[in-house]
């Protein structure tokens, strides 16, 4: 059955000072209405505001996994420039040493910061529900 639609129709105008608008502008903000009227009108009719909650501190860690998140991909792609480098310099033998042992040493790296990026991943997707 189709829930009946209300037209609103009635204005109640309403002075505030500066200090009381910044009030209800940041309680507002804190609350889940998506308009600051369907905010008012709810306190106003003394019907339940729910309340957006974070946690500030796993919103700091979220802030520096995003940071650190940010630092990782650079290292890898600078990682794969130095082995792309490394590879046009075929002439050397004591290269081509080297280049297969830092093939193995980059695997490990890349693994690393995979299994790091998927940590990280698991921390977002809970910061998200909270």
């Amino acid at each position: 059955m189709k829930e009946q639609k209300t037209n609103r129709t009635k204005w109640i105008h309403l002075r505030l000072t500066d200090g009381e608008f910044e009030l209800i502008q940041n309680r507002f903000k804190k609350s889940t209405c998506p308009r600051l009227s369907d905010f008012a009108r709810k306190n106003l009719l003394h019907e339940p505001v729910v309340l957006k909650y974070r946690n500030e501190s796993l919103d700091d860690l979220m802030a520096q996994l995003i940071m650190l998140k940010n630092q990782l991909n650079p290292i890898g792609n600078n990682f794969n420039q130095a082995v792309k480098k490394l590879h046009t310099l075929n002439q050397i033998p004591e290269f081509k040493q080297w280049i297969l042992t830092f093939e193995l040493e980059k695997k490990i790296l890349f693994n690393s910061i995979n299994e790091i990026k998927k940590q990280m991943q698991i921390f977002f997707e809970k910061w998200l529900q909270s």
